[in-house]
C-alpha cells in the first residue's frame, strides 16, 4: 500500500474521531449561520433551546452525514494532497515545500475533495437545519441520512446536491490558508530545532522529530488562520446548501448579508466555529499522524514478505 493511500485511510480515520469529539459545537455553528434574524442567541442559550424542543441528540442531528463526509473530505484530500507533494518533491532536491508549492497542492486537493464531498455536505445542512422552524411543541420527524437525500431529490432534483459548489470552491481557501501555515510553521519550528542542535554540537540530522503536541498546536493554529480569513463564505455556503436562501452568486450572498443583517451577519456563529474548528484540526493533525505511523508499522511486515 502506498504511503497516499496510508494517509488517506489515517486522514479518514482521524477525521471521524475529530468530528465525533466536536459534532455539537459544528450543529450549533452550522444552524447560527443560516439563522436570519438580527437577534443571535449566545451558544449557552441556544445549547437549552435545542435541548428543550429536541433533547440531547438533538445536538446530534446530522451526526451520520457528518461522519460520512468527514471521512471522505479527509480521505480525498489526503490522498490527492499527498500524492501532489510527493510529485513536486521528487522534482526537486528540497525535503520542504515552498508556499507556492503548499498553496497549488492545498488547491489541487481542495477542489477535488469539494466536488466529491459536496452532496454529503448538503445532506448534513439540511439535517442540521431541518427542526430550525419548530419554535413550539411541534416536533418534525428527524431523517437519516438517506432519508433526507430522497427528500431533497423529491424537493429539488439532483442539482440540489452541488448547492453552495460556488463559495464551497472559494472555502477551498480554507484549507489552503491551513495547510500552507501549518507547513511553513513546521518547517520553521524543524529548523530552529536544528539549529539550537547544531549550535549544542548534537547530530541535528536524525534528532528533530516533531511531537503530537506539536502537530496538535500547529494544527489548531494554523486552523484558528484560516476560519477566521474564510467564516463569510461559510455562513453563505451554509445558507445555499440548506436550501433556504436564493443568492445568485458568493458575492451576492455576501453582499446581501451586509445589506439586510450588517457586516455581524458574515459572523454568525464564529464562536462556536471557531472553537470547532481549532479543536477538530488539532485532533486530526495529532490523530492522523498517530494512526498513519501505526498502521504503516502494522502492514510493513506484511509487504515485506
Amino acid at each position: 500500500m502506498s504511503d497516499s493511500a496510508i494517509h488517506a485511510l489515517a486522514g479518514a480515520a482521524g477525521g471521524i474521531v475529530a468530528m465525533t469529539a466536536t459534532y455539537p459545537l459544528i450543529f450549533l455553528s452550522t444552524r447560527a449561520a443560516v439563522e436570519t434574524k438580527n437577534e443571535p442567541k449566545s451558544v449557552y442559550q441556544a445549547v437549552l433551546d435545542i435541548i428543550k424542543r429536541e433533547g440531547l441528540v438533538g445536538l446530534y442531528s446530522g451526526l451520520d452525514s457528518s461522519l460520512l463526509g468527514i471521512a471522505v473530505t479527509n480521505g480525498v484530500y489526503y490522498y490527492f494532497y499527498e500524492r501532489t507533494r510527493e510529485a513536486l518533491l521528487r522534482s526537486k532536491s528540497s525535503k520542504a515545500l515552498s508556499t507556492l508549492e503548499s498553496m497549488l497542492t492545498g488547491l489541487i486537493a481542495g477542489s477535488a475533495t469539494t466536488l466529491i464531498s459536496n452532496p454529503i455536505w448538503v445532506v448534513q445542512t439540511s439535517q442540521a437545519t431541518r427542526t430550525m422552524s419548530t419554535e413550539g411543541s411541534a416536533s418534525v420527524k428527524k431523517l437519516g441520512f438517506f432519508e433526507s437525500a430522497k427528500t431533497i431529490i423529491a424537493k429539488d432534483g439532483l442539482s440540489a446536491f452541488w448547492r453552495g459548489i460556488g463559495p464551497a470552491l472559494v472555502l477551498v481557501m480554507n484549507p489552503i490558508i491551513q495547510y500552507t501555515v501549518f507547513e511553513q510553521l513546521k518547517n520553521f519550528l524543524i529548523t530552529r530545532r536544528t539549529n539550537r542542535l547544531r549550535a549544542s554540537g548534537a547530530v541535528a540530522a536524525a534528532a528533530v522529530v516533531l511531537t503530537d503536541w506539536d502537530f496538535f498546536l500547529l494544527g489548531a493554529l494554523s486552523k484558528l488562520v484560516a476560519t477566521s480569513f474564510t467564516y463569510p463564505y461559510i455562513v453563505v455556503k451554509s445558507r445555499l446548501q440548506a436550501g433556504n436562501m436564493k443568492y445568485k452568486s458568493a458575492l451576492d450572498g455576501l453582499m446581501t448579508i451586509i445589506k439586510e443583517e450588517g457586516i455581524a451577519g458574515l459572523y454568525k456563529g464564529i464562536g462556536s466555529k471557531v472553537v470547532q474548528s481549532v479543536l477538530t484540526a488539532a485532533i486530526l493533525f495529532a490523530g492522523q499522524r498517530r494512526i498513519f505511523e501505526m498502521t504503516k508499522k502494522a502492514i510493513h511486515p506484511l509487504v515485506a514478505k
